[in-house]
């Protein structure tokens, strides 16, 4: 994962957008279900009255407040209370406050300077609880049982003294002494109250007095309901615009990713030699390049958005809890466990056939490939049943571990709300009690439920990261597996520069070959010179080492021991890209490109003028057969040349090497599907035009070399014969045995 993680360098800005964007939306998300719960225990039931300090008092209930206060209590609810009296206002200020206030006229009013409301909510939340219980007493002479308070007047003070007496006229009576000693016992019996009944004890005051005087309660409600739905649909506003950017954002950062990875896989490949070919099949090779990074890409979209917005939600959602109310947390550690253990057990049980998707994936493109490349040979023996059970085979192993996937992670959503809904029921309980004894408000209970459920998606969500991100991970090694791979053919250090007065002179000295972890040498001791305007061949039975040969001159692979020499310096000195271009190769396989056919020839040459085209294509022996096409040069070719026959594939790859005008021609075997005029011809003008260069020709045919300046006989890879065709008839048995398997009597006479 480190190789995905240091790509996101490149693409820093974009994080750190991405992360305020879910800061911004993580926000929003932990704030909806707090308005949630103030609709609900203020716009519901507070009637959208959010302080339980009134804005005014009239003058008659502010005095019976006042007498459950003792002297220095009274001065400080004086110091945030000013005294509204008609007769020190204007006629104007007079209207305007009946105009405010239309069922008070004839009664003074006490106005909140608006300062000090913690203070003042405290101050005066016992005092109108108990001015509310003498209020709703069943008489309020009654002494007896059914009080909201159990209090009796002092002794020296019987009730029967007040019997015709309002009880806030006989608290009024006494002194300040006996007022202590008859309020103070029933405080402390108030202190022990919980909050949330204290203060909607306050809010019911404060909305009593609000009808009392005239202001219009129904209307604040709607006011305040409206304003906090209004709040609430722009946080979820916020949220959406929020979630698309960052869904936008994280999609091309990932894209970005994946295309910079598949850049680097490729120009990896492009420095791999044939030995680091062969560990890599290329179905394998495939499937990194395109599964493997979609499989990285898509982990990085959700690396992005959920591994750095599940713990900011998650730890935005405790803070929350705390708040709200701290003694039911235990509940949403239920439910977090209840989730681990889910998650875990399916990990358990998932994560092994995790590992292996991947490579069963590539299964399926190799034996795919290989029957796509395969088809005509398959059609031709009548094999195609085999070859659909044999695919059927690895298609259905993929199947099958595909599906055991999907069947363990259906349990996942039904088990998942099964616990999610068990909690919330756990929660319910457990907050209605507390609701019913009056230490937790309706409001809150709905909040704790949205928030437990938030922080429970978090762990969610970061445990189905948890699940996607091994597979991410085996796709991420199997990337870097290709990455790590140090090519074994590296161009040199220092480099030296070529004898341009050696043009040409191509020399083997010593060389042995030996593949990687083999225990044979496939070429030993080859020893031969390749000079500037002559035609070396080499020849040889099946396996004899040909092709090896030839492939150590453009460094396919490098030689074991001994050197390769062109124009007098060891060509491992030579960076690759100047050696291979002073070589024109043809390989064994014709292989062609998608395009046209003047692209092909002119591929390894940059902006080929058309005369270089078509100069190639004469020697070649391809222009009758481009010239027969109506578009000509401009005849598409589709790919792998599929769209041409196996002669003019050869002729086109040949005209290609020609093109470039190379000091060194490397024909292997790239006469094979030629007929013999077509052959004859080739090498007549080869001879002619290319008197220049160093040709070299491997070939099966005795009559394509037999005109060669030098031919090479190999033999289980060695060199077993060396001289004109004639000399080696005489000389070499090899040679001779299989001249005389495609000539005549008289031929191998001939001298």
């Amino acid at each position: 994962m480190l190789t995905i993680l240091r790509n996101f360098k490149k693409s820093f800005l974009g994080i750190v957008f991405v992360i305020v964007l879910l800061l911004i939306q993580a926000y929003c998300d932990l704030s909806l279900p707090s308005y949630t719960s103030d609709i609900v225990n203020i716009g519901i039931l507070q009637g959208g009255i959010e302080s339980p300090v009134p804005e005014v008092i009239r003058a008659s209930e502010f005095k019976k407040i006042s007498l459950f206060m003792n002297k220095e209590q009274e001065e400080e609810l004086f110091n945030y209370y000013s005294l509204l009296d008609r007769d020190t206002l204007s006629q104007d200020n007079w209207t305007n406050y009946i105009r405010k206030y239309p069922l008070l006229s004839n009664e003074d009013l006490y106005i909140w300077n608006g300062e000090g409301e913690e203070f003042i909510s405290e101050l005066i939340q016992g005092p109108l609880l108990l001015k509310y219980g003498f209020e709703h007493r069943p008489d309020s002479s009654d002494t007896s049982e059914g009080q909201m308070f159990d209090f009796e007047l002092p002794n020296e003070m019987p009730m029967d003294m007040f019997k015709d007496m309002d009880m806030f006229e006989v608290i009024e009576s006494l002194s300040p002494g006996q007022r202590a000693a008859f309020i103070n016992p029933i405080m402390e019996q108030i202190g022990q109250l919980p909050d949330t009944l204290k203060i909607q004890s306050a809010i019911t005051f404060v909305k009593a007095e609000y009808e009392t005087i005239g202001v219009d309660v129904t209307g604040i409600q709607s006011r305040y309901i409206l304003l906090v739905g209004a709040k609430m649909i722009a946080l979820a506003l916020a949220v959406m615009i929020a979630s698309i950017l960052v869904t936008l954002v994280s999609s091309r950062i990932a894209a970005k990713i994946g295309r910079d990875m598949r850049s680097k896989v490729f120009n990896k490949v492009l420095s791999f030699s044939n030995a680091e070919m062969d560990q890599f099949s290329t179905a394998s090779l495939i499937t990194r390049s395109t599964n493997d990074i979609q499989q990285i890409q898509t982990s990085i979209v959700m690396l992005v958005r959920i591994v750095v917005y599940s713990p900011i939600l998650a730890l935005g959602g405790i803070v929350k809890i705390l708040n709200t109310n701290s003694s039911m947390t235990w509940t949403l550690g239920v439910g977090v466990l209840a989730v681990f253990t889910l998650v875990i057990s399916l990990l358990i049980i998932a994560m092994p056939k995790f590992k292996i998707m991947q490579t069963l994936v590539d299964k399926v493109n190799l034996v795919l490939r290989e029957i796509l490349t395969g088809l005509p040979v398959i059609r031709a023996f009548s094999n195609e049943k085999h070859e659909s059970k044999r695919f059927d085979g690895v298609n259905k192993d993929l199947m099958k571990n595909g599906l055991f996937i999907g069947r363990s992670m259906t349990f996942m959503m039904p088990a998942l709300m099964l616990i999610m809904n068990l909690i919330s029921i756990l929660i319910i309980w457990v907050g209605a009690d507390k609701i019913n004894m009056g230490t937790m408000q309706p409001g809150h209970l709905m909040a704790f439920i949205q928030y437990t459920m938030q922080i429970i998606m978090s762990f969610l969500m970061l445990t189905m990261v948890s699940i996607i991100l091994p597979r991410a991970a085996v796709s991420a090694n199997r990337v870097n597996e290709v990455l790590d791979k140090e090519p074994t053919i590296m161009d040199p250090d220092s480099e030296e520069t070529i004898n341009k007065d050696k043009r040409g002179l191509l020399e083997f000295k010593n060389v042995h070959f030996r593949y990687p972890n083999a225990k044979e040498d496939v070429l030993s001791d080859i020893n031969f010179v390749a000079k500037p305007g002559e035609t070396t061949a080499i020849i040889g039975s099946t396996g004899s080492g040909k092709s090896t040969l030839v492939n150590l001159i453009p460094r396919l692979y490098d030689v074991t021991e001994g050197e390769i020499l062109l124009n007098g310096k060891d060509i491992r000195k030579i960076s690759q890209k100047k050696l291979r271009k002073r070589l024109g190769y043809v390989p064994q396989k014709g292989i062609l490109f998608s395009g046209t056919i003047q692209s092909n020839i002119g591929f390894g040459v940059d902006d080929a003028p058309m005369e270089t085209i078509e100069k190639a294509a004469r020697i070649a022996q391809a222009k009758d057969f481009i010239n027969e096409k109506s578009d000509g040069y401009q005849s598409p070719i589709s790919q792998g040349g599929s769209n041409v026959s196996g002669g003019q594939k050869q002729r086109l790859s040949i005209a290609r090497a020609i093109a470039r005008d190379p000091e060194i021609y490397v024909f292997d075997d790239s006469f094979s599907a030629l007929d013999y005029k077509t052959d004859s011809n080739l090498r007549k003008a080869l001879q002619e035009e290319l008197s220049h260069s160093t040709v070299i020709i491997v070939a099966q045919r005795i009559s394509t070399i037999m005109n060669a300046d030098q031919i090479l006989v190999l033999d289980e890879g060695k060199v077993v014969g060396k001289g004109t065709h004639k000399e080696l008839l005489k000389e070499c048995e090899v040679y001779y045995q299989i001249a005389s398997s495609q000539l005549s009597k008289e031929e191998l006479t001939y001298e």
